[in-house]
């Protein structure tokens, strides 16, 4: 009997667990929030490989600091389970939008709509990563002075306290986890001014030194407006807490403004060459924005008497030029083209010559990096596109069909 009742007990308790876990609101497509006090400064490694070493920041006007102890065993977190970060934030920010009262540290989710939302996939090695990244989130140690209170010079603290992980035991699939926050990183969540908004598009930058600088660009220039944000490359370097020697860091930094793909953000080298190189960087909806100004002013007024009417085709013809001058990622644009087919077709489906409406060497580059297409019918989507959405239309055009191109290549190649 004694046996019986323990019985009953555990599948009481199973069954508040089943309960407590399937019974969560969806989540699994809620707006994305990132942590902003942890955007512009040195929290995570930028390596996938285990670091070790400390890493230790303070300001310039020596006002922050930020030391972070990695962990024998598990290595420092890194900046990509930072998405499991601004996915809990994100979480949280969801919550006290719907209302929800007694907000807690403590998240119990799906780790199924946690690992689609930021684009990890939901296969067995995801799950795995998952746990791999939870590991390091609860063992790296963080001592910062930012929001210290007056009592105490410093804060220590892990990014996640704990977390529990609940599986079918017959299935060993996961029913659901516990994830308990640091009161660190919770209390600043709550305060709904340290959150901002960030693209989806952002789980899919590779590079973790992409990564981060979306972070703090995304900081640094969302309220700037059309003038953007300048900052030097060896103030990024301290930033970032990057391992890179400064020459390969600088490099690195200059690779990731020319390609110039990362979602909502355009960056500008200023002074490359010169001992003291500068990033720009331009939330796109304000170059969005001048450059539909520059279009209007470019399109003849309605009040204009006939003689002076520029034909038509003048008109869009003045459109496509402009196109070439203004720099406006359409980081929606490879998605359009998704679902073609390898082509290799030519005559009637052929609208335009991609050889000549492309510069020469980013056009040789194409067809360098990304044989098998017919870039000529890539080239009339890439267009429809921008007809389509005129306030993307790209300052460099060549160098963003030349981003089109390869998106549409990673994601349809294993079809040529």
């Amino acid at each position: 009997m004694e046996i019986e009742g323990e019985l009953k007990t555990a599948l009481k308790e199973r069954k508040v667990q089943f309960e407590m876990f399937f019974t969560l609101p969806d989540f699994s497509d809620i707006s994305l929030r990132d942590y902003q006090e942890t955007m512009q400064r040195p929290f995570f490694s930028l390596s996938k490989r285990k670091r070790i070493k400390p890493i230790d920041y303070t300001s310039p006007d020596k006002s922050v600091s930020v030391h972070v102890s990695p962990n024998p065993a598990y290595g420092m977190a890194t900046i990509w389970d930072a998405d499991i970060m601004i996915y809990l934030a994100s979480h949280l920010n969801e919550l006290r939008e719907r209302g929800a009262n007694d907000l807690s540290p403590v998240i119990r989710l799906q780790p199924g709509d946690l690992l689609k939302r930021i684009c990890w996939g939901t296969s067995g090695r995801a799950y795995e990563r998952l746990v791999n990244a939870l590991d390091r989130l609860q063992a790296t140690t963080i001592k910062t002075n930012i929001r210290a209170s007056a009592k105490s010079r410093e804060t220590t603290f892990s990014w996640i306290d704990s977390y529990t992980h609940l599986v079918d035991e017959r299935t060993q699939r996961s029913l659901g986890m516990e994830i308990t926050l640091s009161k660190w990183f919770f209390d600043g969540v709550m305060d709904k001014r340290n959150v901002l908004s960030i693209s989806p598009l952002y789980f899919e930058i590779t590079s973790g030194l992409g990564k981060w600088l979306y972070r703090a660009s995304r900081k640094h220039a969302g309220g700037n407006g059309a003038d953007g944000f300048t900052i030097g490359f060896e103030t990024l370097h301290q930033k970032s807490g990057s391992e890179s020697l400064y020459p390969v860091f600088k490099r690195k930094l200059l690779d990731l403004a020319r390609v110039n793909d990362l979602p909502d953000i355009s960056l500008e080298v200023i002074d490359g060459d010169g001992p003291r190189p500068k990033m720009k960087m331009v939330m796109r909806r304000h170059l969005s924005e001048r450059a539909r100004t520059r279009r209007q002013a470019a399109l003849p007024s309605p009040g204009q008497d006939d003689q002076e009417m520029v034909d038509p085709r003048l008109a869009l013809g003045m459109i496509s030029s402009l196109s070439k001058e203004m720099r406006v990622n359409t980081d929606d644009a490879p998605r359009r083209v998704i679902g073609t087919s390898p082509a290799r077709r030519s005559g009637p489906t052929a609208r335009t010559n991609a050889s000549k409406m492309i510069d020469a060497e980013v056009y040789a580059a194409i067809r360098a990096d990304f044989p098998g297409w017919d870039y000529d019918e890539l080239l009339h989507r890439f267009d429809a596109f921008l007809s389509a959405n005129p306030s993307e239309l790209p300052r460099n055009y060549s160098k963003r069909f030349y981003g089109f191109v390869k998106e549409h290549h990673r994601r349809n190649k294993y079809r040529l």
